[in-house]
């Protein structure tokens, strides 16, 4: 039986924080067990907006570490470096001469990062969402975990496969590139910050405070929690228009707990907030302590790691060559040999 293919990556700029590991990783590590996962650290994306080169190949292996701490399993997942992947580049060239300018300038995510960019903004942040669509149809992806923010980016991957390539270079019977579709995952595919229930985590938030790392040690971690946003009320309740803090604080312990909503929401019910936190904070340290320890354990066996990501590269290189021939023939680019 083929098993549908997924693919998805993270940047590895900053540390990767709860939201990262709840909303993303975790799924990916379900995912792997019935079907075709690919999964890149996303590196040419980092920088899209100013970046430190000094750090950029230490946190790519960070994050290459981290998702392997986390459960990706590299005999059942492809791992691999976006960059060390050459077709992204390339495939990213033949989908911007065919892309709307104005199709990329209506994205929203532009037009917000822009606006804090000011005169600093590049062409990549403006192409960002066109290399997104490479990555994702180079490896004829039939499915893309995504959450309520990238479903923009997805839907222009799709309209650059199906309007512009497909319907122009390939045939009913014979399309380049493969259309994906959305997969939208539920519990705890949204994680907020610890300063502002309404805003998601984020890596770029300048306030340290507003996220706990996967490698936030359990003294930061307990002092993060403590200092969180909160609200006067006494009890604790989920999906309460005026009180987001505790509709994500009280998520967070649903899932790090590993109890679920029904039993915390019944636990919590009338409790205080200087209960609950010293419970939230126990139950974030046990749930990170194994993923730190692997990640430790990485870290110091280097060879292991960059055996993963070597093998990762020659699998994903052969997936997207194939693809990216494709759509050189389909466009009449002389053959190579």
């Amino acid at each position: 039986m083929v098993r549908s293919r997924v693919l998805s990556g993270v940047q590895p700029t900053g540390a990767l924080h709860l939201g990262n590991w709840l909303g993303a990783i975790r799924n990916w590590v379900d995912l792997q067990n019935d079907h075709d996962t690919f999964v890149c650290v996303v590196d040419l994306h980092a920088i899209t907006v100013p970046h430190d080169p000094a750090r950029l190949a230490d946190d790519t292996l960070t994050t290459a570490a981290l998702y392997l701490a986390c459960g990706i399993d590299p005999a059942r997942t492809t791992v691999f470096v976006q960059s060390h992947v050459a077709a992204h580049s390339e495939l990213c060239w033949l989908l911007n001469c065919v892309t709307p300018l104005n199709w990329l300038e209506r994205m929203i995510q532009f037009k917000e990062k822009a606006l804090k960019q000011g005169d600093n903004v590049s062409v990549g942040l403006l192409d960002y969402p066109v290399l997104m669509a490479a990555d994702i149809l180079l490896y004829d992806a039939d499915l893309v975990p995504v959450g309520e923010d990238q479903k923009q980016h997805l839907e222009l991957a799709r309209d650059i496969a199906q309007q512009r390539i497909n319907a122009r270079f390939g045939s009913e019977d014979a399309p380049l590139l493969k259309v994906p579709k959305p997969l939208i995952l539920k519990e705890g595919a949204r994680v907020m910050s610890l300063t502002d229930g309404r805003s998601k985590m984020s890596k770029s938030d300048p306030n340290e405070g507003s996220r706990i790392t996967l490698l936030d040690p359990p003294d930061l971690i307990t002092k993060k929690i403590k200092r969180a946003k909160t609200d006067p009320q006494m009890g604790l309740e989920f999906d309460h228009p005026d009180r987001p803090e505790t509709d994500n604080l009280l998520g967070l312990y649903a899932i790090l707990s590993g109890k679920g909503r029904d039993a915390v929401a019944s636990e919590c019910a009338s409790m205080g907030w200087g209960q609950f936190k010293p419970l939230l904070a126990d139950a974030t340290v046990a749930a990170l302590e194994p993923i730190q320890a692997r990640y430790r354990e990485l870290m110091n066996e280097r060879s292991e790691l960059e055996r993963v990501l070597n093998q990762g590269q020659q699998q994903a290189e052969a997936v997207a060559q194939a693809t990216v021939e494709r759509v050189r023939q389909g466009l009449g680019f002389l053959a190579r040999h």
